[in-house]
């Protein structure tokens, strides 16, 4: 078929993937259409970097042409562009994790989410841009600068999959990968109006990582403009590896919800700011229950709900296993020389915080980690799902590296306007984050937080794929591009 650039960055992964396998368009016009979009949006945005020369690109994608001529086809991602995210290995490019210390260093081996969006037939383009070690929701680095909001360059896109969340929305990509620490994958979906799941603790299996029995906080996982989308790139990357010993030990499934997703009888409890405990900023609460008034107009049977659950002791618990978590990936660039000098200030905090625990302060906040995942099971014994704000904030200034004030009270770490993501986070539990709004200026995003049972990935995502069918109108605005961008030569 003959189809525009813009036509074909327009397509969502599944028609993008039906096209390429019809052979109505070639693997070589998709590469040519996304990097042609890229040359000409990225420098507004900064979302992609590291990236590859375009004519090793094309060889690449001439080379998945010459597959489907002879009637191979790798996967579902045969011949899609797909830049990784740079927390995530991919052999040939450098795993900086923002930092200049990293700048070349290069990886041995692929993380096995990537290896396994390879053997699908993605074509790995470069790396999409993140926070300095992934902390803090907001993408700006000293090694490749900020990125700015699909919807407003002028304020931040969110992390620490930032720049992963900017491709999709700006259509530089099909899908992305992200990571989950807290809130990495559903807050910079949130602020850009695209769809971001956090999977169940173990679901996409991590390795390589120098450790892999405790570190369980963070995970990797998809990121798309469709829940369809989003399901098709989970059944990817997810699956058991003997690599990864406390991954979910049950083979390759299929995530994708069913055509007859429904809401009906579907029992969401409304946390909302936790009794006043969440600063929220003025909008917030009113565009996420807007959402969940949609999915009970469509059956769902939403009912507001305290935790029920001491959440400082959380909090508390939640700081120590944070702390404990990241300094080792601080700690392991400390001895380069002028290290401290350009490691960012919060990520010398968790280090510093650190040197002074103890195994009995780590175990007692294991302690309160178990209880509070048992407490969170019996709130599953009334109810399918559980609702928070995915933010506190609206997307803030660029030159703001993290709120000091939500709502009129003092934040007391760079983290705190987080606090809303621990919870799906601490207790292993699934969590997607759900386009819901906009502000009352219509300039900015918002979503809404749904976290599901234990290894409750397919059930969750029906929930999502019912709530998609509800709100068409909402799904289909786009951002728009930058003054002067389609002056912008390739």
């Amino acid at each position: 078929m003959s189809t525009s650039a813009d036509a074909l960055t327009d397509l969502d992964a599944h028609a993008l993937s039906r096209a390429i396998h019809a052979r109505q368009v070639s693997c070589r016009e998709v590469m040519q259409a996304y990097l042609a979009r890229i040359h000409r949006l990225n420098p507004h945005f900064n979302a992609i970097v590291n990236l590859r020369p375009d004519d090793e690109l094309l060889g690449q994608a001439d080379a998945c042409d010459a597959e489907l001529a002879q009637g191979r086809s790798r996967g579902w991602m045969h011949g899609m562009p797909q830049a990784i995210k740079d927390t995530g290995n991919a052999v040939g490019l450098p795993t900086t994790f923002g930092s200049p210390l990293l700048k070349d260093a290069l990886p041995r081996d692929d993380s096995i989410f990537v290896a396994r969006m390879k053997a699908a037939g993605c074509i790995v383009i470069g790396k999409t841009n993140m926070p300095e070690f992934g902390l803090g929701s907001h993408t700006y680095n000293r090694l490749f600068g900020s990125t700015g909001n699909a919807w407003d360059p002028s304020v931040s896109a969110g992390g620490s999959s930032g720049g992963a969340a900017v491709c999709l929305a700006q259509r530089l990509l099909p899908v992305a990968d992200g990571s989950d620490f807290m809130g990495s994958l559903r807050n910079p979906a949130c602020w850009n109006h695209v769809y971001g799941l956090r999977p169940s603790q173990g679901r996409v299996p991590a390795w390589p990582r120098p450790e892999l029995f405790v570190s369980q906080l963070g995970t990797d996982g998809p990121m798309a403009r469709t829940v369809r989308d989003l399901a098709r790139l989970l059944s990817i990357q997810a699956g058991y590896d003997p690599r990864a010993p406390l991954s979910i030990a049950q083979g390759p499934q299929e995530f994708i919800p069913g055509p007859d997703a429904s809401l009906r009888g579907v029992r969401i409890a409304w946390l909302g700011d936790l009794g006043g405990r969440l600063a929220v900023e003025p909008g917030i609460l009113p565009v996420c229950e807007a959402a969940l008034q949609t999915m009970a107009s469509a059956g769902a049977e939403v009912e507001p709900l305290a935790l029920g659950f001491d959440a400082e002791r959380v909090w508390q618990a939640w700081l120590l296993w944070r702390r404990a978590l990241v300094a080792p990936s601080v700690g392991a660039v400390m001895g380069a020389p002028g290290a401290r000098e350009q490691i960012k200030p919060e990520a010398l905090w968790e280090f510093d915080q650190a040197q002074s625990l103890s195994i009995a302060d780590f175990m007692a906040a294991a302690q309160t980690r178990t209880a509070f995942h048992q407490h969170l099971l019996g709130l599953f014994e009334r109810f399918d799902v559980l609702a928070l704000p995915v933010a506190q904030v609206w997307p803030f200034p660029m030159a703001t590296t993290w709120p000091r004030e939500v709502a009129g009270r003092p934040m007391d770490t760079y983290h705190r306007w987080m606090e809303a993501t621990i919870y799906a986070t601490f207790a292993g539990l699934p969590a997607i984050s759900v386009p819901a709004g906009f502000d009352p200026a219509g300039r900015w995003p918002m979503g809404v937080q749904l976290i599901g049972r234990p290894q409750g990935d397919a059930a969750l995502l029906q929930v999502a794929a019912a709530h998609e069918l509800l709100v068409p109108e909402l799904l289909a605005r786009r951002p728009p591009e930058p003054a002067g961008a389609a002056g912008c030569l390739p």
